[in-house]
């Protein structure tokens, strides 16, 4: 996952520095399914919306790779894709070629951030779990410099929290939502207030109609929400031309 330093004097929790920690990172795969409604599907819906528009023998960046779990549930559904996964944290992206196995022959992994990823062109994109730990600014530079990267027209695939932020109320609200669905998934309460509380404190929360503004800031049109489950959105859109950014 593409991530910003944390502020260690800010006394937020920070449940990123899970992402380094060898024994939270050998359990990770676990968590996200608890939290996250239809992560399966999620996956599945990623690949059905790539698939649309790349060729057979696609070549996919994967922005937040570490972990592996959408790299092999894409490369698994489409045997002739490659793949290059970036991720900043080593640890994870030895999680994701554990994860991988043999399917990592059809993928290369990279330590670092978009800015270290290959020029491209690839045929298609995907940034899941990641951006909500961008502000808006780094947020709109990621999705600019991911879109440079792919052909023109070619589909991003994003999902990331985003929810209504209209008052204190009504975020406190999403984020009660969030917990109750971790408890209810069998998450421990112990995890689940540490984890309400760093997404609280320790990311960047944008209402959906402003996630979709900077996706067309950045440069892609045909902007389409495809998923939503409480506190997470996720959208498909496709790369205009440099110095074409209209929706």
């Amino acid at each position: 996952m593409n991530r910003m330093p944390h502020d260690p004097n800010s006394g937020a929790p920070d449940f990123r520095s899970a992402f380094s920690d060898p024994g939270k990172v050998a359990r990770y795969t676990d968590g996200p399914p608890r939290f996250l409604p239809g992560m399966d599907a999620l996956h599945r819906m990623t690949g059905i919306l790539l698939a649309e528009h790349v060729p057979e023998d696609a070549t996919i960046l994967v922005l937040g790779a570490g972990g592996g779990m959408e790299l092999k549930a894409l490369a698994e559904a489409h045997p002739a894709w490659r793949f290059v996964g970036v991720d900043p944290s080593r640890a994870m992206l030895g999680l994701a070629k554990s994860t991988l196995g043999a399917l990592s022959e059809r993928v290369e992994l990279i330590e670092g951030y978009i800015e270290d990823a290959p020029p491209g062109p690839f045929d298609g994109a995907t940034c899941l779990l990641t951006l909500h730990f961008l502000g808006a600014v780094d947020r709109q530079r990621t999705l600019e410099a991911i879109r440079r990267r792919l052909k023109t027209g070619a589909p991003l695939v994003t999902a990331h929290g985003s929810f209504p932020q209209d008052n204190e109320a009504d975020r406190d609200r999403w984020l009660s939502r969030y917990a109750a669905y971790g408890v209810a998934s069998g998450a421990d309460l112990g995890t689940v207030r540490f984890a309400r509380a760093a997404v609280a404190a320790g990311t960047t929360m944008l209402a959906p109609a402003q996630d979709e503004a900077i996706l067309c800031q950045a440069g892609f049109r045909d902007v389409q929400l495809f998923f939503a489950a409480f506190t997470w959105r996720g959208w498909v859109a496709y790369a205009l031309n440099d110095g074409n950014s209209s929706h």
